[in-house]
């Protein structure tokens, strides 16, 4: 592998466009979202690279506006399973064999698409069909996703370029080679970017994939799909399905060539899965990947030397940002006593002052939760809440459905580090606190790492230095994303690899070389230029 090629600078991180108030960027992506909103979208299967329509035809709705029609997709069968993993296996010979330059170049085209004329067409579409603000939107469907395409193809020239050493008169070489059989990705609907992530970087090292994403994240998929087939992805390299979630997974992870799990989404489903593999193991032709990233009850605890805006900041911005509808959102946490009722005093004036609605008006800071089972979730543990003799809603708690899955941010206090909001994942615009006795500090600590069966995202906000290390080592199984004075969300490609332990998933770090190294099975190769012409060694004598 050529140093020079490897070194070429694809991994920059893509800037932020900051859509101020009546510049021309937020006027072109508002007047992009208009456009698409009042526009009936039909979102066919991918399959082959031809478009597929069954008729069988769901509505697409949008959670600021739930009786608005935007659209519908088309619903498949097992039978489009079959010819999407089919449909695979006959372009995977010609995808291995294309250069890896080859592969790389669609990819990196992909990335300027998205970074120019797609730009405000998946901002749009990640608006309308999963209802996050003009920022959360920003950072997410267009410049997380570029900077995975950008960034994975240079863990990917510099993996390909880490070769073992040779001796004397011997060339040791390693080959990177795509997984034997195809690989199936399954994504969610809180991250654009994840969902493209996914299928793209195991077709990056020469896999085929069959991609199932979420129902709910349908609109910008199909975007997704129009980039990739501009940027010139041969057809079947990646197939898009829209089929039943637990027959498909029986299907494909009956399949003798299934290869590998690329899976975002609830830790029940991903344990199931896993159950299905373990069933049909002796049936594959190679033990597959399993790569997963689940749920998350991520945590926030202030030592009594913390600041007291900074935590009240980090956890307004870390709980509530896109509903707490992120995997890493602030979900619990845990406050002295000396510093509550300060903390809480700013987080009051904080929430006091945000706007909730649609994300079309660029000055909401929160939007819509994803569907109405997310709606009633998070409306049953507020009114439980209320109704609770150890736990009361002390700041928020308005939902109204009239017109879209609105949920405010709402604080549930609670004297029982176990209640139930503190302990289960939610998913929505709910943080539960506990306040603990300031001499408590070591005690409460273990009641972090022992309350959750989840080790995805935490963070510890202290002055005292003392306290951030014993904090950071008694958290040391706590999260697999850990921050030190600073919210528990927001991993950038390159700079915070991203995963989580115990039932938070694999911990393959996406965004990293790390993840890319599961999608290859690597070959080792030793040549040897003059071959011995006789066994005995010299101690033979």
């Amino acid at each position: 592998m050529s140093k020079a090629i490897s070194q070429v600078p694809f991994a920059v991180n893509e800037p932020v466009t900051s859509y101020e108030p009546g510049s021309a960027e937020v006027k072109s992506l508002l007047a992009t979202y208009k456009k698409m909103w009042a526009e009936k979208t039909e979102i066919p299967m991918i399959i082959n690279g031809k478009e597929v329509k069954t008729g069988d035809t769901v509505q697409l709705q949008s959670p600021q506006d739930h009786a608005h029609d935007f659209g519908f997709y088309h619903k498949g069968t097992m039978q489009h399973v079959d010819d999407a993993i089919n449909t695979a296996l006959a372009a995977k010979k010609a995808w291995n064999d294309l250069g890896w330059e080859h592969r790389a170049a669609i990819f990196l085209k992909a990335a300027d698409l998205l970074a120019g004329p797609y730009r405000d067409i998946i901002n749009a579409a990640t608006m309308i069909g999963q209802s996050k603000n003009v920022h959360q939107t920003e950072i997410d469907a267009a410049c997380e996703f570029i900077d995975f395409l950008r960034f994975n193809v240079e863990f990917m020239t510099e993996m390909y370029s880490e070769q073992p050493v040779s001796d004397a008169g011997i060339w040791n070489r390693v080959e990177y080679r795509p997984l034997e059989g195809f690989c199936f990705a399954v994504t969610p609907f809180n991250f654009t970017a994840i969902s493209g992530n996914l299928p793209t970087c195991m077709a990056m090292l020469g896999n085929v994939v069959v991609w199932k994403p979420s129902d709910k994240q349908i609109y910008s998929a199909k975007v997704i799909m129009d980039v990739l087939i501009e940027a010139g992805l041969p057809a079947g390299v990646i197939n898009m399905i829209f089929t039943d979630g637990k027959e498909t997974a029986e299907k494909v992870m009956a399949h003798r060539d299934f290869a590998g799990l690329h899976f975002t989404g609830s830790t029940k489903v991903f344990q199931g899965m896993w159950k299905m593999i373990g069933d049909n193991i002796h049936n594959y032709r190679t033990y597959p990947r399993i790569v997963g990233e689940t749920g998350g009850k991520d945590f926030v605890i202030a030592h009594p030397s913390a600041n007291v805006e900074a935590v009240a900041t980090g956890l307004v911005r870390g709980s509530f940002e896109y509903q707490g509808q992120k995997c890493s959102a602030a979900s619990r946490a845990y406050i002295p006593k000396s510093l509550w009722a300060d903390v809480k005093k700013v987080m009051e004036t904080q929430i006091a002052s945000i706007k909730v609605g649609s994300p079309e008006d660029p000055s909401n800071f929160v939007n819509a939760v994803i569907d109405k089972n997310s709606f009633e979730k998070c409306k049953g543990y507020i009114d439980r809440a209320n109704a609770s003799s150890v736990a009361n809603v002390v700041i928020g708690g308005k939902t109204d459905d009239s017109k879209g899955w609105f949920v405010h941010p709402t604080v549930i206090e609670t004297t029982d580090s176990q209640y139930e909001s503190m302990v289960e994942e939610i998913f929505g615009p709910i943080l539960s606190v506990f306040v603990y006795e300031d001499a408590d500090w070591s005690e409460t600590l273990k009641i972090v790492d022992s309350s959750s069966p989840y080790s995805l995202t935490g963070s510890v906000f202290a002055q005292d230095r003392y306290a951030v290390n014993e904090a950071f080592k008694a958290l040391e199984n706590a999260s697999g994303n850990f921050y030190i004075n600073d919210k528990p969300t927001g991993a950038v490609v390159g700079q915070q690899p991203f995963g989580g332990g115990r039932a938070s998933g694999t911990n393959d770090k996406a965004g990293s070389k790390m993840n890319l190294l599961r999608w290859t099975s690597v070959r080792s190769i030793k040549e040897t230029f003059v071959s011995p012409k006789d066994y005995k060694y010299p101690y033979l004598g």
